[in-house]
């Protein structure tokens, strides 16, 4: 029996201030553990914004969830702490008190595009550290600066960082992904996509995409 491990890409496609692209990843990442030495994945970020026409100072994260989904206060309140359980549960601080804007996330996924190219394992760094600064900590993932530094902490090269974001550099390159995955059926993050078929929706367990993980794998070993 071949016992090396079944390489499977991954389209990830989210956006870095949607709690549930949050959940979904560290479900992921939890099965991934399940199935290591079975399944090696290729993770790729995808964009996809929830808010392409928000403003760069964001908007009251509260107010905006509210007019956005037809939500009470109350209904609200009830959906983040399912929310913040299922983070905790996972190994992810949700912190809703501290995260009191939602912000544009154009720029964030540039450089989220930059980083794929510096390397699978700096893209995904980014994308965690871009989670954890909005989600756990409360920092504006739209300003400049605090993207230059959160980049920085994910082991990029800060300059670099700063030279995309002064610049127009890859939007061309997120718009043309956005509008792929539109095109294609995604209307709602997360979405992750094994070897470009295979469609899961949502935070979901980790068994359901442990489960995933193993079929997809066996049809790809049987050819």
């Amino acid at each position: 029996m071949d016992a090396t491990p079944t390489r499977l890409r991954i389209d990830f496609v989210s956006d870095v201030v949607c709690p549930w692209c949050a959940v979904g990843l560290m479900s992921l990442e939890r099965a991934l553990e399940r199935t290591r030495g079975e399944v090696e994945a290729e993770i790729h970020f995808q964009p996809f914004e929830l808010n392409p026409q928000m403003p760069a100072e964001g908007e009251d994260a509260e107010g905006h969830l509210q007019r956005k989904y037809g939500m009470s206060a109350e209904q609200a309140a009830a959906n983040q702490q399912v929310i913040v359980d299922r983070g905790a549960a996972l190994g992810f601080t949700f912190d809703m008190a501290r995260r009191s804007r939602i912000y544009n996330t154009f720029d964030a996924h540039r450089l989220l595009h930059w980083a794929e190219g510096e390397g699978e394992d700096k893209q995904r760094a980014l994308k965690h550290g871009l989670l954890r600064a909005y989600f756990s900590e409360g920092r504006n993932v739209s300003d400049h600066d605090t993207l230059v530094a959160i980049a920085g902490e994910a082991g990029l090269p800060e300059a670099r960082a700063r030279e995309i974001l002064a610049s127009g550099a890859f939007a061309d390159e997120v718009r043309i992904g956005e509008q792929f995955f539109q095109s294609h059926g995604i209307r709602a993050v997360p979405a992750i996509i094994l070897e470009r078929k295979h469609l899961i929706s949502g935070g979901q367990p980790p068994e359901v995409f442990e489960q995933a993980l193993r079929q997809v794998a066996a049809e790809k070993r049987k050819g």
